[in-house]
């Protein structure tokens, strides 16, 4: 018998060491419909016989869940990793989350796992393959209908809802600082004047303790933000005549 390269111990510890694919098949056959169960008909779950010093590619699969994902079934063939892992039986081969591709063009996201005899030759291997081309329609259709709404017109209100009034001047401060684009410890007077302006506008000063609450929120005195307040007033009918 020719030599074969041990295995890895933690794959040894892993994975197990087996003599036949029977052997294998009664272990992992429930694995399989667990897989298969738990992760829906778009999983195929696949285990290949190797173990035949020259095995027949064409003809490898023992047993299998969800054979439509690819189209194979019972007696159907290996992948074209296959021959790779065949002659090259010293290398390390399991592999995880790798792409793999349909004769339609749907793509998989594959694992494949082997299993060795003591002489360290391959003997079997589990493959999982994932379907993810109806994933990959249903984030087109999505990306579709998500996508950025189109700028607002000039005028159009915003609303704000929420529990009582003080959480309402939260949500336009919160608004108005977001368009100013900077940190409050960053903002500028005239970024303040620009918010105060803003908040004037939408009736959110007239709140009661409106203008304590922004001075507040923009690290400013409430004497301060009056006088921001009155510039800002002062400047309206320029802008708008501008």
């Amino acid at each position: 018998m020719k030599h074969m390269t041990q295995p890895p111990a933690d794959h040894v510890a892993h994975i197990g060491i087996y003599e036949s694919v029977a052997d294998i098949l009664t272990v992992f056959r429930p694995v399989m419909r667990a897989i298969a169960a738990a992760a829906g008909p778009g999983c195929e779950v696949v285990l290949h016989d190797l173990s035949d010093p020259d095995p027949d590619l064409g003809h490898t699969i023992v047993a299998i869940e969800n054979g439509h994902v690819t189209g194979r079934d019972v007696g159907g063939p290996s992948s074209s990793l296959g021959a790779n892992v065949i002659h090259n039986q010293s290398a390390e081969h399991n592999a995880f989350g790798y792409q793999g591709l349909t004769s339609d063009g749907r793509r998989l996201r594959c694992s494949s796992v082997y299993f060795r005899n003591t002489a360290g030759r391959i003997v079997a291997a589990l493959c999982v393959n994932y379907d993810t081309s109806t994933l990959e329609q249903a984030r087109t259709l999505l990306d579709g209908l998500l996508t950025q709404a189109p700028p607002e017109p000039a005028g159009q209100p915003s609303e704000f809802f929420g529990r009582d009034l003080v959480t309402v001047m939260d949500g336009m401060v919160a608004e108005a600082l977001r368009e100013v684009g900077k940190p409050v410890e960053q903002m500028s007077r005239d970024d303040r004047i620009t918010v105060l302006a803003k908040l004037d506008t939408q009736g959110a000063l007239q709140m009661r303790k409106g203008v304590e609450s922004v001075a507040a929120r923009l690290g400013i005195s409430r004497v301060t933000a009056y006088a921001y307040l009155d510039e800002a007033r002062k400047n309206a009918p320029k802008e708008r005549a501008s």
